[in-house]
């Protein structure tokens, strides 16, 4: 294609339209891809959430960390990390004792953090946490 029939050469509306949804493309493959999983290294010792923010039976979603705090049963407290191993999307909050990946559906145990469903093939990854107070903290 040429440029107002100079001859030379230009970007025609096809060569525009097919790098923008390349770069549509890259930019949604983007939020699924990574593996980003929470540098837990400058939160351990500290409190993390409260033991009033995760519920009997669910738990809650720490996006700022990337962490999912669960307690399955009264007064047990488990951490893992919201990073499908998957393709590490944020997996959601617990709901029915599961952690489900909206990105391509895996479903994680809510107490143990075991793949339930794939296609992630890897547990989330533990961490170890403990209540002082009211606080929960990554130890």
């Amino acid at each position: 294609m040429s440029i107002g029939g100079s001859g030379m050469p230009g970007v025609g509306r096809r060569e525009v339209l097919g790098a923008a949804g390349a770069a549509v493309c890259g930019v949604a493959l983007a939020g699924c891809g990574g593996n980003a999983k929470p540098n837990v290294a400058g939160i351990k010792g500290k409190v993390i959430a409260k033991t009033a923010d995760v519920p009997v039976g669910g738990g809650a979603l720490i996006a700022k960390w990337k962490i999912v705090i669960t307690q399955p049963t009264a007064g047990v407290y488990k951490a893992f990390s919201a990073a499908c191993p998957h393709k590490g999307c944020s997996v959601s909050k617990p709901k029915d004792g599961k952690m489900t990946c909206p990105c391509h559906g895996s479903q994680f145990s809510a107490e143990t953090g075991q793949c339930l469903k794939g296609p992630a093939d890897a547990p989330l990854t533990a961490y170890q946490v403990k209540v002082e107070g009211d606080g929960l903290i990554l130890v």
